[in-house]
Parts: C-alpha cells; sequence; structure tokens
C-alpha cells in the first residue's frame, strides 16, 4: 500500500529533473554533480552554483541517510491527501554527499515517533506508469 494515496496528483517534473526521475524509474537514487568542479546539487540545475559550468555527471547515493529534518502535515492542500491524514514530510541528508537534500516521506514512523537523527534506509514505493518514488524506512 503506498504511503500517500495513487490518486495524489504528481506534477511533470521540470526538464533539469528529468534525468533524476529517469533513474528513479530504474530504481536508482542518484543526484547530479558538476562534471568540472564535483559540486553535487539536488534538485538538479543546468549549471553548477559553485563554478558555473554546464558539465554535469549523476552520482550514486547511499541507501542509507538519516533525517535532518521533518513536520508532520494535518491539514490537506489537495482533496487526493484528506484521507492520509496526518503524514510526515522529511528531509533526508545522505554520508558523504555535503549539500544534498532530499524532501521525502518516512513509512514507517507514526508522528508522534518523528525525530532529527533518526538513521534511514531507501524504500523504493511504485507509483504507476513505471515511475518509483524514493521514500524511507527506519534503519534496522
Amino acid at each position: 500500500m503506498p504511503y500517500l494515496p495513487e490518486s495524489m496528483p504528481f506534477p511533470v517534473p521540470p526538464l533539469d529533473a528529468r534525468r533524476f526521475w529517469d533513474y528513479c524509474a530504474e530504481r536508482r537514487l542518484m543526484f547530479q554533480a558538476c562534471a568540472d568542479c564535483g559540486q553535487l546539487r539536488h534538485p538538479p540545475t543546468p549549471v553548477c552554483p559553485a563554478c558555473r559550468s554546464g558539465a554535469e555527471t549523476w552520482i550514486d547515493a547511499p541507501a542509507v541517510g538519516e533525517v535532518y529534518s521533518y513536520t508532520v502535515v494535518h491539514h490537506s492542500s489537495h482533496e487526493s491527501v484528506a484521507g492520509a491524514l496526518p503524514y510526515n514530510v522529511v528531509l533526508i541528508t545522505f554520508p558523504g554527499m555535503a549539500g544534498v537534500r532530499l524532501v521525502s516521506n518516512l513509512v514507517d514512523v507514526a508522528p508522534g515517533e518523528l525525530a532529527i537523527g533518526i538513521a534511514v534506509e531507501l524504500a523504493w514505493e511504485p507509483a504507476g506508469d513505471g515511475l518509483w518514488l524514493p521514500r524511507f524506512k527506519r534503519k534496522r
């Protein structure tokens, strides 16, 4: 069962983020990096903010991370998630990937159990049309 309802609309990814979602469809969590200076960046951008290069490469992310920050949503912003309240939104950091943070959900933790610093591991969730969403579970 998905963490959020399948009827929740999914935005069309901007052109710069398309490769990120293509990798997710392969169940590979990858982040963009500058091919010239190595600066990691997410969300993906056409130009490196550090050196202004347009050259890019993609780096495999570790399958583990930790909760950097979180919030619990109690009021639906869209009718499709009204039945899923409350739900969490977490910001995940990854070891060895300074400056990269990913917005996601922690699927196996009750809202009252959330805390900054929880160790997490990647848990792919199917989202239809061949798309997979990177969600997270508490690391066991």
